[in-house]
This record gives C-alpha cells, structure tokens and sequence, in this order.
C-alpha cells in the first residue's frame, strides 16, 4: 500500500488528478488547496456546482482547520455519527476559492477508510472528494461502474483493491448554520 500512496501523492503534489476509492463511492482527487487542480475537476466532471465538492481530512481535529469555529452541535454529530458524514460547515479557510460557494461553506468529511486516511495522513492538505461521474450521472458504487472517460481523464487511478470497506452509498450530508442550526441535506 505504501507504494501506492506514495505515487498519489506525489501526483497530488504536482497539481494531479487521483481517482480514489473512499468510505463510500469512488471519488475524484485533487489538492483541495490548488486552484488549478480543482479546476482541472470541474472541466473532467463538466460541472462548476461549487456545492457538489467537498474536502476529506484525516482526522476529526483538522475540520476546524478549513472551515473556522466549528459550532458545538458539528462535534456531537461527528462522535455520534453511524456512518459516513459529510458536515457543510460555515467559514471555509484555507482551500482553493474554486471549491467555496458564495454562502462561504465547506462541505467537510473524515472518511472512515483505511486507506484514504493513509493518503490523507501522508499527503498532509485536505483532499477534494466528488463522485467519479460526469456532470448530471449516477455515482459509481464501485470501480466497474465508473465511465472509461473519467479513468482516461485522471493521472493516476488507484488499484481497485483498495476499495475494500467502502459502503457503495454516498454520505449522509448535514448542514450546520452558524448558530448551529441543523439541516439535513441527505439521509
């Protein structure tokens, strides 16, 4: 695996696309903090839905590193959460523009997956995270599913064998206000 993660991230490093495997579909990877990179995303998918990309970190405690005071009820549904968690959360910091709507949010997720958190552990920035579909198709439960246009148009693909664990089902999303007001996006 090693050399595996070694080889995305150099590839991230120089402003790469990846095609990842995460805790729930496959995704298309990019350094979240490269504007060039993300908009290398948006023309691949063929979308510029700045609401439809989010970022994964590695660990609970980076969330606050990209989007700024976290309100309280955000950390409680994060310790409580029974699967995978995408937290649209106010203040976005420290990643490219491309990715934040005009409402300043940050759609923000620590993965549950052995080897995404590996990646993003030893590539050390936020990673983006968008199904690995065309603009307007359904996200691909797994590597067999996903359109030969998006293999063709990464740089590096990441072998399938690391899809293991994954749930084949997108995240449940929540958006969190300022205040902490609560809405769900998507059970």
């Amino acid at each position: 695996m090693q050399e595996v993660i070694e080889k995305a991230v150099e590839v991230l490093r120089r402003g790469g696309l990846i095609l990842y495997p995460t805790d729930t579909v496959w995704g298309i990877g990019c350094d979240a903090t490269n504007s060039a990179a993300v908009e290398k995303v948006y023309a691949l998918k063929g979308s510029q839905d700045k609401k439809r990309m989010l970022v994964l970190v590695d660990t609970v405690d980076n969330v606050s590193r990209y989007t700024g005071r976290v309100p309280e009820v955000a950390w409680q549904l994060m310790e409580f959460a029974t699967g995978p968690l995408t937290l649209i959360l106010p203040g976005a910091c420290g990643v490219a523009p491309e990715l934040v709507p005009e409402e300043n949010t940050l759609g923000v997720r620590v993965p549950d997956h052995e080897f995404c958190r590996s990646l993003l552990r030893k590539f050390r920035r936020p990673l983006v995270s968008t199904s690995a579909n065309f603009s307007g198709e359904a996200s691909p439960c797994r590597f067999g599913e996903i359109n030969r246009g998006i293999i063709d148009g990464v740089d590096y693909v990441i072998p399938q064998q690391y899809e293991k664990g994954a749930t084949g089902k997108p995240s449940s999303i929540v958006s969190i206000g300022p205040g902490g007001e609560v809405k769900v996006i998507r059970e």
